[in-house]
């Protein structure tokens, strides 16, 4: 267990990827804000890269250990120290008994990541352990840490001094600028040449009123097409009125002509057009950012935004982690093949027993994939 003696700032139980299919039911996934830097903290730990772990907003906070453990700090830089001893990020290191671990305020980037071997042991609430802040579930009573709370952990086995390799680690803006990659629509019609041309070659300034919920950009005003401004009074009165329509998580939402990045607590639904969608890869840009930075965006392919995803995926695993023989980390490129059909065999009806499973996925090419099965 881990005794919070300081909150910091804003301080919450998340894990990767959140609550995933109940953005029906009004609840987004929550998670990492950062799930580059989150998922990369688990793996110096040991732990599988979506276990829960603590998300540190701007200013870390102070806790004090019961128990030895292994933990490891990714993400923005917030001069973490053991015992008043300065120690690394992007490590795995050992917090004795009694000892305390304090981060301050953060140098560079926006959101620290510490992971804990065996991970965080709260009660998962849909499916997931992340704090929702709004709607007051999962994490710790549904809420940011506090003063005195106990953070219970699992228990693990896991060593210290696992590195990450210097080319798995995301670079962090040192300049207050980040150029964020963007997809093309949902409403990308409602927006005319020149609106899309003024947003592709803007800067866009990080308001202060921003949140989990959005980032609330300040820039140039926008110029819409037809479609958005002789239309049925049924979708509003602004150019950016629209019959309430479901949202992706990264949209960026034209409240007027303010756009607003929905992030991991964003709405599921609303009347604002979405001309753009910042994809799940990009993401960690958007954690790492402080109000006063500016985005600049490039437009990408649906496909190159999967592509990055994948590769992301692949960099967020024990291949990031340093060896003794290589310095620097390959990402094999993706393997693509074009799937016919699917078929789905019911073992249990056709009353097989493992042996005869196992020489049917050999045969099938199927040997090395792991299966899970459900009752």
């Amino acid at each position: 267990m881990v005794r919070v003696i300081k909150k910091g700032l804003e301080t919450s139980v998340q894990d990767y990827p959140g609550r995933i299919g109940t953005l029906n039911l009004g609840f987004p996934p929550s998670g990492p804000m950062d799930s580059w830097s989150f998922r990369l903290a688990n793996v110096l730990v040991g732990n599988e890269p979506g276990a829960a772990a603590l998300e540190c907003q701007f200013m870390g906070p102070t806790l004090k250990f019961n128990s030895d453990r292994i933990i490891a700090i990714t993400g923005a830089d917030m001069s973490p120290k053991i015992d008043g001893k300065l120690v690394p990020l992007w490590e795995s290191l050992e917090v004795k008994k009694d000892q305390t671990l304090e981060l301050a305020y953060a140098t560079m980037g926006a959101r620290a990541y510490i992971a804990f071997s065996g991970g965080i042991n709260t009660t998962p609430w849909l499916g997931s352990r992340s704090t929702f802040h709004k709607a007051g579930v999962g994490g710790i009573e549904g809420k940011a840490i506090q003063d005195d709370q106990i953070i219970p952990l699992n228990k693990s086995i896991s060593v210290a001094g696992r590195k990450i390799k210097k080319n798995s680690i995301p670079v962090m803006s040192t300049n207050k600028k980040w150029s964020v990659e963007v997809v093309k629509g949902p409403n990308d019609d409602w927006v005319d040449e020149k609106g899309h041309k003024m947003f592709l070659n803007s800067d866009w300034k990080l308001q202060s009123k921003s949140d989990r919920t959005g980032y609330r950009l300040e820039g140039p005003k926008w110029s819409f097409t037809k479609k958005a401004t002789h239309k049925g009074l049924e979708h509003g009165t602004f150019p950016s009125n629209i019959i309430d329509q479901g949202y992706p998580v990264g949209a960026i939402n034209l409240a007027g002509q303010t756009p607003i990045i929905l992030v991991n607590d964003g709405p599921s639904m609303g009347g604002f057009i979405v001309p753009y969608t910042v994809p799940s890869a990009s993401f960690w840009k958007l954690g790492q950012a402080k109000p006063g930075d500016s985005f600049n965006f490039v437009e990408i392919s649906v496909e190159k935004a999967q592509t990055l995803r994948a590769e992301q995926s692949i960099i967020c695993s024990e291949l990031s982690l340093v060896s003794s023989k290589e310095e620097n980390v390959v990402i094999p490129k993706i393997p693509t093949k074009k799937i016919d059909h699917i078929k789905i065999v019911d073992f249990d009806k056709e009353k097989m027993d493992e042996k005869i499973r196992n020489k049917i996925m050999e045969k099938r090419g199927m040997k090395n994939i792991k299966v899970r099965f459900f009752n």
